[in-house]
């Protein structure tokens, strides 16, 4: 079976490589890079470190509004579907890649499988939150990370085209915690311990375009009491630069902003972090499968489950919060397999052979 694949920012890269390397024993997989992310450290340094198949199609979308994002992902994935004439599209998470291959895979009747189904945050102030709602809608395949993911589109009116899968980043992280382990060298670059430092990371629309949520998360990083490691999307970066030069914020020196890292030097942050404070989807749930205590930087979160289970403290961005909870949070002891089991990408291929094998 044929299957155009779609990829285009950071996660989905992660999500890719367990999924692919499942689809190649049976299979004939297109990737397509979009390339809506194109910084060298968010892109290209994932296909040198991870065993992920060299695009066949890189789109180079880059950056731009929602919409010039969006008008130019469906002029140029048309294109592409249409010439690849593959069996099914499959998009996972919710990017704007997703949507744009979800409303191209539709228009032209081709199957569209969304991995990563089912997730709300329920506030559609977020753009992710749209694109989620609109691929749900034209999917004809919604593998799920959660069983609550499983009840939401139940309850939407998706019923036999819904199967729970478990996690694919779980799969991914798994398979490369021993190598980042033994080859990443971050924590001696940055001069930090095991155990001795917080890892943050923002780069949501909602914290960053606001200039007094993003103030609010950097003064609760001035005020903490240990170091903070911050890898700084580079739109994050743009807007800390207008805080600190228009606003006379400072950093304190405890806080070290450095440039986004690979996919091993990432896992080897979070696995020897102390906390974790982000507003990341993907980072939380590593988070979580890494046992390390999150603060979720958002006033909601699509992954209630990892809430529930009490090892995900939904922190908003007030100071003194953010504070507080830094320093007063314990998660309990129990740590229940909430999102799978590290084998969804065996799942995933099964349930798309099912339905189209």
């Amino acid at each position: 079976m044929k299957i155009v694949s779609i990829v285009g920012a950071r996660p989905e890269f992660v999500q890719a490589m367990p999924v692919s390397q499942a689809l190649a024993a049976q299979h004939c997989e297109v990737l397509v890079h979009t390339g809506q992310h194109y910084d060298y450290r968010m892109s290209q340094l994932f296909f040198e470190e991870l065993p992920i198949p060299r695009p066949r199609h890189n789109l180079a979308i880059g950056s731009g509004s929602h919409a010039q994002q969006t008008a130019d992902l469906l002029t140029r994935l048309e294109a592409v579907i249409t010439a690849e004439a593959p069996a099914v599209v499959l998009v996972r998470g919710d990017t704007n890649s997703t949507l744009g291959g979800a409303l191209v895979a539709s228009k032209l009747q081709i199957p569209l499988v969304h991995v990563e189904a089912g997730e709300r945050s329920h506030n559609r102030a977020m753009p992710e939150e749209i694109n989620r709602l609109v691929v749900d809608a034209v999917a004809d395949l919604h593998l799920c990370v959660s069983p609550k993911a499983v009840r939401q589109l139940h309850h939407e009116g998706h019923a036999d085209s819904v199967v729970w899968t478990g996690d694919v980043m779980l799969d991914a992280l798994q398979q490369i915690l021993p190598q980042a382990a033994a080859h990443s060298t971050v924590l001696e670059q940055l001069g930090v311990v095991c155990g001795g430092y917080g890892l943050v990371t923002v780069h949501r629309a909602g914290n960053v375009d606001d200039p007094a949520r993003l103030r609010q998360i950097l003064d609760a990083l001035n005020a903490v009491a240990m170091p903070v490691i911050f890898p700084v999307h580079p739109r994050t970066r743009r807007a800390i630069e207008q805080l600190l030069t228009h606003e006379r914020l400072t950093l304190a020196p405890a806080v070290q902003l450095i440039d986004p890292v690979g996919y091993l030097d990432m896992v080897q942050l979070e696995a020897n972090a102390a906390l974790i404070a982000t507003d990341s989807g993907g980072v939380q749930r590593e988070a979580y499968y890494l046992q390390k205590p999150c603060l979720t930087l958002r006033d909601e979160t699509e992954w209630t489950d990892l809430v529930e289970t009490g090892w995900n403290q939904l922190v908003g961005v007030q100071t003194a919060a953010v504070v507080a909870a830094w320093h007063g949070f314990t998660p309990p002891a129990d740590h229940p397999p909430v999102l799978g089991d590290g084998h969804a990408a065996e799942r995933i291929v099964a349930a798309i052979e099912m339905r189209w094998g």
